[in-house]
């Protein structure tokens, strides 16, 4: 396992290390919400985290990636924004979470590896469009909940002082077909421990 696929494997580990020291329901279904939408997000998934037990009716997403900052509002637009990345390999890493009563707040290493082509695209600066690289930042993720523990929208601010590109091996590459494969491996482990609707208040 090259450090890229270890690295997706590893994800959630402060989300569990969270969750143990965490006793009020509200907050618990919150971060489980939070642990199951990075899971779903990152297997392809989008229809289950746009469902009406995950997230609220018109969610109002905030995204200041690259240089060209988006707010995007309703559940189409969500879809549409997901569907846009779903062939990156992104991941994160680095977390400082924090849960509260209105919602989770990240600071967190934001990684995508890419082509120099597709950094282009949205506005990174990269010395060849042909390569690959590893590219990081440190970001802050606000995302604002309910009161029945669903997801309102997501507010990404990134640091770009923190910006750090590396170019990549090819053989070192990760596939975005594998990064949904280990989603979707951690989300089935996740779903046998936790049992069924593990993620609504109530049952968190």
């Amino acid at each position: 396992m090259n450090r890229f696929e270890q690295a997706v494997y590893d994800v959630m580990k402060p989300t569990a290390e969270l969750l143990e020291q965490t006793t009020k329901p509200l907050h618990r279904a919150i971060l489980l919400n939070w642990w199951r939408h990075v899971l779903l997000e990152g297997a392809g998934d989008f229809d289950r985290i746009t469902a009406p037990d995950m997230m609220v009716d018109n969610p109002v997403y905030r995204v200041t990636w690259g240089a060209n900052p988006a707010v995007i509002e309703g559940k189409d637009g969500v879809v549409a924004f997901y569907t846009s990345v779903g062939d990156s390999v992104l991941w994160h890493s680095d977390d400082r979470l924090a849960v509260a009563d209105w919602g989770i707040s990240n600071e967190i290493t934001f990684h995508q590896l890419a082509q120099g082509a597709a950094l282009a695209a949205i506005g990174y600066e990269v010395p060849d469009p042909a390569k690959l690289y590893h590219v990081s930042s440190r970001q802050s993720f606000i995302w604002p909940y309910d009161h029945q523990a669903r997801l309102a929208g997501e507010h990404l601010y990134e640091d770009k002082t923190s910006l750090q590109l590396e170019e990549v091996d090819p053989s070192e590459a990760i596939t975005p077909a594998r990064v949904r494969e280990i989603n979707r491996e951690q989300l089935a482990k996740l779903e046998a421990e936790r049992g069924e609707n593990f993620w609504v208040l109530g049952t968190a």
